[in-house]
């Protein structure tokens, strides 16, 4: 036979425990919470050994993920690394190149200005670009080296004025056309620059030597002062090339001098400056009679 529809939970015993075991959970978990709410508002602190046993015990799934999400990133970053190492790199070198010929300009222009300073504190006339351009062709298989501009006398360029780039002294303009002219570069064998050295002023001359390196023939004979890696600047004897531009390395000694090699590459140059002809200031002018007595 069916049992009855409306059948109450007094006929089962088990259900009877059942129902009286869901209400007292219920109101032992109502009555624990509203306690757990009281202390809180209470006694804030209550809890505090309870959530570090917590964090304690957390404490080591939390060192694993922390590692393997620092492994993630490394891994990461090692694998981009790779693939983008040469091209920083490269930039790298560009930079250091760069940074060496601020370096020797900064020392070349302090010594300059100590040089003026103990002498009659003289300020030496500022130049000033003419025109900028490219150079387009240069000789790399002839003992005579040259170079063609792609400016001429429609950027107002003459012959004698100094070519550089931001790397340092390329040469100076030998011929010039209606829109293009001819570069005497520093390593052809027909040319010849005052140069010192950046750090104390040794004077010396720099003359190409053809095969695209400079050989250093020091004024003061005696003991050599060069030491390898020395870096050379113009020194502006006798006027063209402004004094302090950036111009070669000493790579090898030789008894008189050294070997250099040309710190801007015309095969790696690009776009060049043309400058005015420099010229060192007038003496001043010797002081009278009448002044002389005054003092």
């Amino acid at each position: 036979m069916a049992p009855p529809a409306n059948r109450r939970s007094s006929y089962s015993r088990r259900a009877q425990y059942t129902t009286f075991l869901s209400y007292a959970a219920g109101v032992l978990g109502a009555a624990v919470g509203l306690a757990l709410v009281v202390i809180s508002l209470v006694n804030p602190g209550f809890f505090s050994a309870l959530r570090g046993l917590a964090d304690d015990a957390s404490e080591p799934a939390a060192q694993m993920s922390a590692s393997g999400r620092d492994l993630g990133r490394d891994t990461w970053a090692e694998l981009t690394g790779f693939f983008h190492s040469g091209a920083e790199h490269a930039r790298l070198k560009r930079e250091l190149a760069e940074a060496k010929v601020r370096l020797a300009e900064a020392k070349g222009t302090s010594a300059e200005n100590k040089r003026l300073k103990d002498l009659m504190a003289l300020s030496e006339p500022n130049g000033g670009a003419v025109a900028y351009a490219r150079l387009t062709s240069s000789t790399s298989a002839s003992t005579r080296r040259y170079a063609t501009l792609g400016a001429g006398a429609d950027r107002n360029v003459t012959p004698g004025m100094p070519v550089r780039s931001q790397m340092g002294l390329v040469g100076r303009v030998l011929e010039v056309g209606s829109s293009s002219a001819r570069v005497l570069l520093v390593t052809d064998s027909e040319s010849v620059v005052p140069v010192r050295r950046a750090t104390d002023g040794v004077p010396a001359f720099a003359q190409g030597n053809g095969d695209g390196t400079l050989r250093i023939r020091l004024i003061n004979l005696g003991i050599n002062p060069l030491r390898k890696g020395d870096v050379l600047v113009t020194s502006g004897s006798g006027g063209l090339y402004r004094p302090g531009t950036p111009m070669a390395v000493v790579t090898d000694l030789i008894r008189d001098g050294a070997i250099a090699r040309v710190l801007s590459n015309p095969s790696d140059t690009d776009y060049v400056m043309v400058e005015k002809s420099w010229a060192p200031p007038p003496p001043p002018p010797p002081a009278n009679d009448a002044t002389v007595k005054k003092r």
